[in-house]
Parts: structure tokens; sequence; C-alpha cells
């Protein structure tokens, strides 16, 4: 078998690969052979038929058969002769086929990115340090108690933070306007659910009382035809009521699965709840510093087929959350390319690091792993035993250990920062960084 490689780009490779005749020949009598057993020939019992004749009715359907089969293997062959590593699957041109003169073709490829991950010792990040106080305790128990907030009507005028339940008719220049009409609507003022001034204008309104109000939509509405016009809308206030807050108790706590220890037995499983939050966020910000730091001091190419595979992906993950109302095909690949090109590059990063420090994620990491995560669960030892059970899901856990410890591999040799922040700063998400000029990596 003859090879010939041409690099026609840094990541693009162009092999040609010749098979000799005998081998296509070779290959295409064992085809006949195979044909001829079970073959059925008029005046022929099975399996009797002369060779010349299964020749001359199968010979071009195996010679096809060969083509693809020997394509496939001869070019498997070449790549480990070659110690290419192509990303993918090849594009295939057959440029001679023929009987006595052998097959050549031509295969186009990309290969994954050969590098070295730069130094760490330039790197700087920040690392948070913060603690859940009884003020954020007390803070997290109030937000819990109003996400559980029942109304209660009451005989008075309605404030901020009440709830009205209203009938409206919404016109523009006198003539209604599609969905600009409900019924039965409940409506928390204050909330910013509904347009500016719309709210607004009902402060002070009691039950039975109808208003007209003429709020004006924002100039960025989504609705275009409706952007920066103002409405009338003709509104029926049919019930005012009061929010009613729960009160601290055992009815309360059972709605979060506390059926013990009371109110302390409850604050001592928020506060683990929030800690745990606290943990994962402090982690996942240090992390994206990370990743981000990784791309900025490595500039890699990186394969557009591994892209391409990513955007089919992320269109297919997109399409998925509109519920089946949309297909992935639906959706512009050109939404996805930035996003795919960073997690690509991002992957091809963190396996560099893995293999050149020659990481490995130990047993006892991946089970302390899933232990942790399980321990969000009523019953985590259920839930360890579904992980130990399932070997994609210890995949994806060993691949989550794996990345933790590249951090790890770069915060050790990296300028680290620490900082003392409060909780609800911890936990807040990190703004998106802003793309240097000529970055052309994204997640």
């Amino acid at each position: 078998m003859q090879v010939s490689v041409e690099n026609t780009s840094n990541l693009e490779r162009r092999m040609t690969i010749g098979v000799p005749a005998e081998r296509v020949e070779s290959e295409v009598t064992k085809r006949l052979q195979q044909t001829a057993r079970k073959a059925k020939v008029p005046g022929f019992r099975p399996g009797k038929v002369p060779m010349n004749i299964v020749r001359q009715r199968y010979e071009a359907d195996a010679r096809q058969d060969v083509l693809g089969d020997l394509i496939q293997a001869s070019f498997y062959e070449a790549v480990v002769e070659q110690k290419a590593n192509p990303v993918g699957n090849p594009s295939i041109e057959v440029t001679a086929f023929a009987k006595d003169k052998g097959l050549e073709f031509v295969a186009t490829f990309e290969v994954f990115p050969e590098f070295e991950v730069n130094s760490f010792e330039g790197i700087e990040i920040e690392r948070l340090a913060s603690e859940v106080a009884d003020s954020d305790l007390d803070t997290m128990l109030d937000n819990l108690r109003k996400q559980n907030t029942r109304f209660e009507a009451v005989d008075r005028a309605a404030a901020n933070d009440d709830q009205v339940k209203i009938d409206f008719v919404g016109k523009i220049d006198g003539v209604e306007f599609a969905g600009g009409s409900a019924k039965d609507v409940p409506l928390v003022l204050g909330s910013g659910r509904m347009i500016p001034g719309f709210e607004e204008a009902l402060v002070g309104a009691k039950a039975g009382e109808e208003k007209v109000i003429t709020p004006t939509f924002p100039a960025d509405y989504q609705n275009a035809e409706l952007a920066g016009k103002e409405a009338e809308f003709s509104v029926t206030v049919k019930a005012v009521e009061a929010p009613v807050l729960p009160a601290l108790d055992d009815e309360f706590f059972a709605l979060f699965g506390i059926n013990e220890g009371g109110a302390e037995g409850f604050r001592a499983e928020v506060r683990k709840n929030m800690e745990r939050e606290l943990k994962q966020a402090i982690k996942a910000k240090v992390k994206n510093q990370v990743m981000d730091a990784l791309l900025a001091t490595n500039k890699i190419e990186v394969p557009k087929a591994l892209i391409a595979n990513e955007v089919d992906r992320l269109r297919m993950q997109a399409a998925q959350q509109f519920g089946g109302n949309i297909k992935a095909d639906q959706l512009p690949a050109e939404l996805f390319e930035e996003q795919a090109q960073r997690r690509v590059a991002l992957g091809l990063l963190v396996a560099q690091v893995i293999k050149q420090f020659e990481l490995k994620a130990a047993d006892d990491a991946v089970r302390a792993m899933i232990e942790e995560l399980a321990s969000a669960y009523q019953e985590p030892e259920q839930v360890v035993a579904w992980y130990l059970k399932n070997e994609q899901q210890l995949e994806e856990v060993r691949a989550v250990v794996l990345e933790d410890m590249v951090v790890d591999t770069v915060l050790s040799k990296a300028k680290v920062t620490d900082k003392t922040v409060a909780y609800e700063d911890a936990v807040k998400p990190a703004a998106p960084a802003a793309k240097e000029e000529g970055e052309e990596v994204a997640e």
C-alpha cells in the first residue's frame, strides 16, 4: 500500500492512498466465494454454482462492496502508519478503481492540534472567601416565607405588594390589539410584571372599581407594533388581597421535608444548604477564572469538524428547551458558533493539561464527589448506589474530578489572591468577562 500526505493547512491533511490490484482482486474473490455458497441460480443446487457464473452475475456488486470495505480498512492502516490523529470522518474522493489497476483514493481530514500548554506562573486568580452569617440566614428564611406567601381578601384600597384580581381590555387609538385583553388575572402590585405605569395606576383601587389607565409601551418593547405607543386599558378590579407570610412552624418546615427538630432543626438545614451553595459558587468562580486564563494564555487553532459537532449538539439542546415546538435545524448555526468554539478549545486545553501533568482520577476522589452530590438528596445512600451502578454516570463524575484536578494544578502555580466578601456577593453570578481584542475562543 502506498501512502503520501500533504499538509494543506495547519490542521488539514490530504492523504493519497494506493491499494495494489492484488489485494483488491483477492478481496473480490473472497466476496464471490462467500456469495457462491448461498447463491441461487436456476439449474444449480445451492453451493454448486460454477464460479464463472457467480462472477458473471455478482462481480459488479462484490466489487462495490469491496470498495467501501477497502477504503475504510486502508484509511485506518494509513492513519496508524503515518501516526496521524484524525478528527471525525474523512472526505473521500476515489481517483482510480479498475480491475487489474487497483484502488487509489484521496482522504481529506483534519487532525487534532499538537501543542503544550504554556506556563501557569503568569496567571492571576482571585479566590473568594466567605461564610454564612446569622443575618444571611435570617434573610434566606424571609425569602423562603415570601416565596410561600398566600393572599387573603381585604376590604380596603390596594397597596404595593397586594394582589389584585382583574379583568382588562386594552386599546390603541380606540382599537383593541391582540393580547391586550384578559380575565381573572392575579397581579401583585409592584412586581413589575406589567408594562411601566400599569401597576402603579392600580394602587389605591378597591374591589368592584373600574378604572381607565393609559400606560405607554417601552420603546424597546418586544412587539415592535406596540413599542413606544400609549395604550388605554379599561380595568375592572374584582378583588384586593393582602399578602400573608406563613409562620415559621412545623407546617411550614414540612414543606421543605423537615419533620423533626423544630425551628432550630430547620435553621440548621437551611444553613447547611446555604453553605453548600456558597462552596459551589466560590468553586465555580475560581474554575471560570482558570478556564478563562487557559484560553487567554494558549491561543490554539480548533478543528472545524469539532466546532461543527458542538454546534449541532448545542442546537439540539436549545431545540429541546422549546419543548419540541422548533427543530434543531431551524436554529441558525451562527448563534452557537462562538460558544461551540470556546467549549471545544477548553476541552482540548483541559485534555492537554491532564496529559501533560499525567493526572488521574483516583477512585476515592470519585467516591467523595458522588457522596457530595448525594448529600443534597433526602436519601443519599440510594443516590450513591445509583451512581456506582451506572458506568456512564461514573465516567461523567470522573471527568468532573479531572477538571477539578486541572484547576488545582493551575492554582498550585498561579498567583492566587484571597478576598473575603459577604455571602450575597460570593453567591452572586459573575458578570461575563469582556472579550479581549483578537480573541477567537468562546464557550
